[in-house]
């Protein structure tokens, strides 16, 4: 057995210990969370909905390069999706649907998921076409409108056709079933309660187990190394053969296809979607979470949206104390977004590159020389 070989295997144990542990502490979290009570359990719930969303928009920014500020527009995309396919309003706007389904469609989730990956991912086709030759803060400003474009437009097709129902949203959208498990209701297991907000924990939890997966081969794959060598010099991976066009258009749709899943779930979690739900800032954080983590590096990424996604949730019960400690002269809200944006610029200040960095170029690849190797190594003077 040579070094390199007995290297590998004396770090595979700890690694795969590591992953077991890992593994067991993320099935337990939610058990022990729900006993302080259900908000805790919803946070997390929330944080792996945003680890999803930072994960596609990952692969636009992270490995091709593409800053996209209106990635919170396939995340709408695959809520409203399934809100109109999945509750009562369009038997009641549209006769003619109501005569062909009378009970309305209800279309199972485990459906909706491929198609609404699959509608997202030909709007990020669309949005990415004409973005084809702009870079930086131009194609920052054009994906920003789009963003907003989808936003006005939920909100105003109510009229003359109501199909999004306006500013007042979408309500009851089916839950989530399994095999007759419905995960909305509470659950019994070996004498231990499981609340629904518990049930959707293991849901998004499985959803995001395989978008890691399939972000890792993509990574690993001649695509992801095409993505990464546009990132880099787009000329000169032009010259090298790569097509980039192709690249950027397959850049846009599988990261929008992952927004469209996301927004799938969290319409069945909430029940409810307004255009509310996608404004430009959740665009912002997505990308604040993206940067924060360590750009193109999974760990890193996953890492900051959680830390994002949990942050203003956490801050709530240290800004209301504050707000009382003031005799309500702050506004608990607003207290709350100054400290998070405090935390943001304390954690870029101290790790430009993000908390979890990609492992610089060539770097991982060295071996690490002893030191009569280094003195062996190190250019000696000539004597005259």
């Amino acid at each position: 057995m040579n070094a390199s070989s007995s290297r590998h295997a004396a770090t595979s144990g700890p690694k795969l210990l590591a992953f077991v542990l890992c593994a067991i502490g993320l099935l337990v979290l939610p058990l022990v969370a729900q006993q302080f009570g259900n908000a805790w359990v919803r946070i997390l719930d929330t944080a792996l909905l945003y680890v999803l969303l930072a994960l596609g928009l990952n692969i636009v920014v992270g490995y091709a390069g593409l800053l996209d500020l209106g990635y919170v527009a396939f995340y709408a995309v695959g809520a409203y999706l399934f809100a109109l396919l999945a509750s009562t309003h369009l038997p009641e706007a549209f006769p003619a649907i109501a005569q062909a389904f009378p009970e309305g469609l209800h279309i199972s989730l485990w459906l909706a998921i491929p198609l609404a990956a699959l509608v997202a991912a030909l709007a990020g086709v669309v949005l990415g076409a004409p973005t084809l030759k702009l870079r930086g803060d131009y194609l920052a400003i054009v994906t920003l409108g789009f963003g907003e474009i989808i936003r006005v437009f939920l909100n105003n097709l109510d009229a003359p056709y109501n199909i999004t129902n306006g500013p007042k949203g979408l309500a009851q959208i089916d839950s989530a079933t399994l095999f007759g498990f419905e995960f909305a209701k509470r659950h019994e297991l070996f004498g231990l309660k499981i609340n629904n907000v518990t049930n959707y924990y293991y849901l998004f939890l499985a959803l995001v187990v395989v978008s890691v997966l399939i972000c890792y081969r993509l990574e690993r794959s001649r695509i992801g190394r095409a993505w990464m060598a546009i990132r880099e010099d787009e000329i000169a991976a032009k010259a090298m053969g790569i097509n980039t066009r192709n690249m950027k258009l397959l850049a846009f749709g599988m990261g929008a296809s992952f927004g469209g899943v996301s927004g799938v779930l969290f319409a069945s979690f909430q029940g409810f979607v307004s255009p509310e739900s996608f404004s430009l800032q959740e665009s912002v954080m997505i990308v604040a979470m993206v940067v924060l983590g360590g750009i193109g590096h999974i760990p890193g990424v996953i890492v900051g949206a959680v830390l994002l996604a949990a942050l203003p949730e956490v801050l709530r019960y240290v800004a209301g104390p504050l707000q009382q400690m003031t005799d309500g002269r702050l506004d608990a809200s607003i207290l709350r977004q100054l400290m998070i944006a405090l935390a943001m610029i304390l954690v870029m200040l101290s790790r430009p590159r993000g908390l979890w960095p990609a492992p610089e170029h060539g770097k991982s690849a060295q071996p690490k020389l002893t030191d009569a190797e280094a003195t062996a190594a190190r250019p000696q003077a000539i004597n005259p």
